[in-house]
């Protein structure tokens, strides 16, 4: 296996409290070392040099949340393409719920996606599996069998359980073998149909509203039931205020293994961006809600209650969006915009460093799913995301390469991409271009 020699990067890791211009050399599926600019004199013939000069340097990206949509559903995405965007966005591994038909709620099933994806897939794919069976909330899945056959969480996402004896009793099961369960937080009959946040916009649009609380109360009761049961809890898509507030508590009390995150989507945009063209890639689930909860987001994400951003990327057919407001599917894709939308919002103008952008998608959500870690030193795995701070983007159609085009950020024009993405040693991302 040939080198690949990265010249003259600022290399940032918190983790190994390097901030500095480096060169990176990479060999074997590992770094080779991390020498002063200039200075790697190990290079061969076949070394391929890579001029990182501007550029920022990183432990990979990790997106915990990502629907894959295969088997079953593969006119939406595949693993393939699920996976080249991904690459595209600078992401180097992702977490691939179990939504699929046949759902993943069995160890087969989940053989089968691992084994796919180590087929097709250009960078890590962790499988996910359900927490009962099809999904329908009403029977344990067989849990235990999926950890066995590499399941590493388990979630209903899409469709909240809302038995709470159900829930403990999953809770409990998990916790056996000290499995994490990723909830997707929702009173349905809270939600009552509501289709964005109940308010000032649901009554202009004429559509059904959800009120926060239909979140929030789930929240609260997959807390408490964690507590009871001592389970690992991770929180998806948090998108309220009152949601932060419980998470925040429960995290100073000390005495719950708690985890939660929040999508681009929910930090960048809120109610107010929908208006009526009813643009139906701004309709997901849980909605954009008010500029209040946006902001507790965007505070929680900064002082650590929320610990990374994951993208709930949710791609769909063209046929599944133009519809009726109402009537088209939930859902946005997020993967090959999530890097730039932090880094366009966020780091450009002073609101977070890069080392908190590495520690909230790279660093914490290795921690969350017990993976191995990764950092920039002498050792580690070589999973490596490379960043143009200052090339800019539009994001069109064309612009994605992912089958899902149902973008909440088409027509905007984003700073800061991914140029190089390395998945154990191997170059799967070149100029911005999947290879």
């Amino acid at each position: 296996m040939s080198k690949i020699l990265l010249k003259g990067a600022r290399v940032v890791d918190p983790a190994v409290k390097l901030d500095k211009i480096a060169d990176v050399l990479v060999q074997r599926g590992r770094i080779a070392c991390v020498c002063p600019a200039g200075d790697c004199a190990d290079v061969c013939a076949d070394t391929t040099v890579i001029d990182c000069s501007g550029k920022i340097l990183v432990p990979g990206l990790v997106d915990l949340h990502v629907h894959l949509r295969e088997p079953g559903f593969e006119y939406r995405e595949d693993i393939a393409s699920g996976t080249h965007a991904a690459a595209h966005g600078g992401f180097t591994a992702i977490g691939a719920m179990a939504n699929t038909n046949p759902v993943i709620d069995t160890g087969a099933t989940v053989k089968f996606a691992l084994d796919k994806a180590a087929e097709v897939g250009c960078v890590r794919v962790y499988q996910y599996g359900a927490l009962t069976k099809g999904l329908a909330g009403t029977q344990l899945a067989e849990m235990a069998d999926m950890h066995r056959s590499g399941a590493v969480a388990f979630s209903d996402d899409g469709m909240g359980i809302q038995n709470p004896q159900l829930m403990r009793r999953a809770m409990e099961y998990v916790h056996i073998f000290d499995g994490l369960i990723i909830a997707h937080c929702e009173d349905e009959d809270l939600v009552d149909g509501g289709v964005v946040h109940e308010g000032l916009v649901a009554t202009r649009l004429g559509v059904a509203g959800q009120a926060s609380l239909s979140e929030a109360l789930a929240v609260h009761r997959d807390i408490e039931l964690a507590r009871l049961t001592g389970t690992r809890l991770h929180i998806a898509h948090v998108s309220a205020a009152a949601s932060i507030d419980a998470i925040r508590a429960a995290k100073a009390a000390g005495d719950i293994r708690l985890t939660a995150e929040v999508t681009p989507h929910h930090l960048f945009m809120n109610e107010d961006d929908l208006d009526l063209t009813y643009n139906t890639n701004l309709k997901m689930n849980p909605p954009l809600r008010s500029e209040t909860d946006r902001a507790a987001l965007l505070e929680a994400l900064l002082d650590g209650t929320i610990d990374t951003i994951a993208t709930d990327h949710a791609p769909h057919a063209p046929q599944e969006k133009e519809l009726e407001f109402e009537l088209a599917n939930f859902g946005t894709t997020g993967l090959e915009t999530a890097l730039s939308a932090v880094i366009t919002h966020l780091v450009l103008p002073g609101i977070m460093d890069w080392a908190t952008l590495v520690d909230r998608m790279s660093h914490r959500p290795r921690a969350i799913l017990g993976i191995e870690p990764v950092t920039i030193a002498k050792g580690s795995t070589a999973d490596i995301t490379i960043v143009d701070p200052e090339a800019e983007i539009v994001v069109t159609k064309d612009w994605l390469v992912g089958k899902g085009k149902n973008s909440a950020f088409l027509g905007k024009t984003l700073t800061g991409v991914a140029s190089e993405v390395i998945v154990d040693g191997t170059l799967v991302l070149r100029g911005g271009e999947i290879i």
